[in-house]
């Protein structure tokens, strides 16, 4: 996914051709194993190439964003010269990992979470470059959103959340004023807005969607995990895992949510979020609904609670490559990410900054300030190698289990007993 709360799946967001893709990168991350991890960049150089992403999609105040921080730090660095690059979301991963094996790629690149391992051994730890008062300044959802077995992979630029979000018109149609903050709220209310002709909530089954959004909240909620703590096995099929696609199957049974979007994926205008008849979604952002709500109507809460209250969020991240000049493409990152810089970049897109130090950049905003404040209770996904091939295993099966085919506890120890193999090969 791009970042973004909103990006086209990051998406964009939204939709993952898995197999393709996945059999691409595959071999194109072979390919940089066997040329060695460097990218064949002359450490001596003075121009540093960087590629990142339509993160703010007006083309013309992206360019003038990046345009101007380049002359800013190139007026500061005499002599040096840096090239920022924009390109698609879609296809991403395949062209950057292409261009690293055969030498090809930038100095500096924008990852998100779920990229990370994949080029872990492409990039230079952040601790070499970032400096102890900007490692603090860090808030732990964006630090630690960027590191895997103690090695930073990146300098955070921005943050999102994905809150709980409830349409305050349908809770005024069946006379309630309290909204759901736990499982059995939502529970106990479902009858209610069936009734009255509405669903308690969107559920989005499509085998093409990320689990990040759909099946993992719950999943993180119930108190379980993609992975065991050292990453070497499933642990979603256990107790944890069974309870939360349990407690999402009696949603879809009792048709407390659109049984049609656990196989089809509509344009969201296409969809009862857009028509007023969905209660609650953690699936979309307030920006999304905010053109067929409008912003009176959206209530912002804290994501659902069984065991705990998580929810998915993500952070948009500046990666160091190796091969290249490590100081200098470092001192770009730095000045990337300072607040004053970053800001504008966050601020533009809708999204939030990564360091406690940041000035508000929604003063006044009641949506975005409420957004900011469950960014604490944001879960950026697995950060371990060949979590979207195990994602790709599970979304089948759960959707099996969805449709009637499976019981839960079948399903996810299919996929489990699929992506452990895998997993110890």
């Amino acid at each position: 996914m791009p970042l973004t709360s909103r990006a086209p799946a990051p998406a964009g967001r939204r939709r993952r051709r898995r197999s393709a893709v996945a059999a691409a990168l595959a071999a194109a991350l072979a390919a940089t194993a066997l040329a060695g991890c460097g990218s064949g960049r002359g450490s001596d150089s003075r121009t540093i190439t960087m590629w990142t992403y339509p993160v703010i999609f007006d083309e013309a105040k992206n360019k003038a964003y990046w345009n101007g921080l380049v002359k800013e730090f190139e007026k500061q660095h005499a002599g040096i010269t840096v090239k920022v690059e924009t390109f698609p979301w879609a296809n991403r991963d395949t062209a950057l990992a292409t261009a690293i094996a055969s030498g090809k790629g930038p100095d500096v690149v924008y990852l998100v979470p779920d990229q990370l391992p994949m080029y872990r051994r492409n990039i230079v730890p952040a601790e070499e470059y970032m400096s102890p008062a900007a490692r603090a300044d860090y808030t732990d959802f964006a630090l630690k959103s960027v590191t895997a077995d103690g090695k930073t992979l990146g300098a955070p630029v921005l943050t999102s959340g994905n809150p709980l979000i409830c349409d305050k018109r349908v809770f005024a149609a069946i006379g309630e004023k309290r909204y759901p903050h736990t499982w059995e709220d939502l529970a106990r209310l479902a009858p209610r807005l069936k009734e009255k002709g509405y669903y308690a909530t969107s559920y989005s089954g499509d085998t093409q969607q990320t689990l990040n959004l759909t099946f993992y909240p719950l999943l993180w909620q119930a108190g379980g995990d993609v992975f065991s703590k050292d990453g070497k096995k499933t642990a979603f099929a256990g107790p944890e895992g069974v309870k939360a696609l349990t407690y999402l199957k009696k949603l879809v049974a009792g048709g407390y949510t659109d049984r049609d979007l656990v196989t089809t994926t509509p344009k969201l205008e296409q969809t009862p979020v857009a028509r007023g008849k969905v209660a609650c979604t953690w699936q979309n952002t307030p920006a999304d609904v905010e053109p067929f709500w409008g912003r009176k109507n959206t209530a912002v809460l804290p994501p659902l609670k069984d065991a705990a209250s998580v929810g998915y969020g993500t952070v948009g991240a500046l990666s160091l490559l190796k091969g290249g000049n490590t100081k200098v493409a470092g001192e770009w990152i730095d000045f990337v990410a300072r607040p004053e810089h970053a800001a504008g970049l966050e601020k533009e897109a809708g999204y939030f900054p990564a360091r406690r130090s940041a000035k508000d950049l929604y003063p006044g905003d009641p949506l975005q300030t409420a957004v900011s404040k469950t960014l604490p209770s944001m879960n950026a996904g697995p950060l371990w190698h060949r979590s979207r091939e195990v994602m790709g295993m599970l979304a089948p099966e759960i959707q099996a289990a969805l449709l009637g085919d499976k019981s839960p506890e079948k399903a996810l120890r299919t996929a489990a007993t699929a992506a452990d193999a895998m997993l110890g090969r």
